[in-house]
Parts: C-alpha cells; structure tokens; sequence
C-alpha cells in the first residue's frame, strides 16, 4: 500500500488513538506523542510505517501534499471528533491537524489521486542553466 493508503486504513480504523479524523472528515487530526508510541514506536507485525521519527513522518505528509492547519479553526461538531479533541487537549498533548483535498471522509475516490510530489533535481554546480549557453 502507498503511504496515503496506510494512513487512511489507520484514520478509519478503531484501532489507533492517536490519529483521527478532524474537521467533519476534511483533515487528519493526530496526537503527536501518543502517536509517537502507539504508530511509530510500534515493531514486528503492528509497524505501519518503516520511518521510526515524527520528522520523518511529517516529511512524508508533505510529499504527498499534506499541508499543515494552524490550530485556531473552530472546535469539531460532531461529538466523537470534539471528545477526541477534548481528550488529548486535557492531556496537555499537541494535536496535529494535516489537510490535502485528495484526503477527505466522504468522497474516498478522491484517494487515487493523492500522489507522491516529483522534486525537481538542482543543478549541479557549473552545469549550464536551461536556456544558458556554456
């Protein structure tokens, strides 16, 4: 599975705490620390992910066009969401919430066209520049 594949399984799935989704479906909501133990701490056949870091992690969300929310949107509505939110915010723990347009809960289609982002190489230096002679 590709890695927006993996993390809508765990999104969708009762099996994790520390990741959920925020925001009426629209974004992925995840609660570092715990998410740090329970996903990326995990080993043998419950590992997820190869990465063992939350950089790690985060690098791969932006890879595949994740963007960062800042934290001031309104509360969720529905109550699972808002008791999640209320949980963690009681624990003191930092909440995560990560959006791409190609990730949302209610159009699940949309999924195949999350793809990893191509970086364009740098030029090595003293290679001429496109449109530059030598």
């Amino acid at each position: 599975l590709t890695f927006p594949q993996k993390l809508w399984k765990m999104v969708e799935s009762d099996q994790f705490l520390s990741i959920w989704w925020g925001k009426g479906g629209k974004c992925v909501a995840i609660n570092e620390e715990l998410f740090k133990m329970e996903v990326l701490g995990s080993r043998g056949p419950l590992r997820v992910f190869a990465m063992q870091s939350m950089k790690s992690f985060i690098r791969q969300l932006n890879i595949y066009g994740f963007t960062k929310m800042p934290q001031d949107f309104r509360r969720s509505a529905s109550l699972p969401e808002f008791l999640a939110e209320e949980a963690a915010a009681s624990a003191h723990s930092q909440i995560l919430y990560y959006y791409n347009p190609s990730f949302n809960r209610e159009h699940p289609h949309l999924l195949r066209t999350c793809k990893r982002r191509v970086g364009v190489k740098r030029a090595a230096s003293g290679a001429p520049v496109l449109g530059e002679r030598p």
